[in-house]
């Protein structure tokens, strides 16, 4: 079975790596995809830490694992990204991310940006 990130990769040999190693990836689109899975798992401590520090919802972390975990996820399309590569220290990624909800297909369209701090890219939030 593909990763949950829409990868062709296994969960194991994609997004859990990143998983186990708090979110230590070469790129922001990795990051974006392995904070995805996050949500698919509803990995409340994984979202915490790739979330940066200034922007952190940590107040928010039990509504946002049982929200997670309250549908069902479809998919993650991911549209554009833009810098985020292993040379650089900011970059974003545009997605589209699908799930069900109450009897309905919804969809998270969001612009994210990442920036990346002593070598971890983290989620900032959404981008200008």
């Amino acid at each position: 079975m593909n990763c949950h990130c829409g990868n062709t990769e296994t969960y194991q040999e994609c997004c859990e790596v990143f998983h186990r190693n708090n979110g230590k990836t070469d790129t922001a689109e990795q990051l974006m995809r392995s904070r995805y899975s996050a949500f698919v798992l509803a990995n409340g401590d994984y979202l915490m830490v790739t979330h940066h520090s200034s922007t952190r919802p940590t107040k928010d972390k039990k509504a946002i694992v049982k929200w997670a975990k309250s549908v069902q996820w479809i998919r993650l399309e991911v549209l554009e990204t833009t810098n985020g590569t292993e040379i650089d220290n900011k970059g974003t990624v545009t997605f589209n991310a699908y799930f069900f909800e109450n009897g309905n297909v919804e969809v998270i369209h969001e612009k994210s940006a990442f920036v990346k701090e002593n070598g971890h890219w983290f989620y900032l939030g959404l981008s200008d």
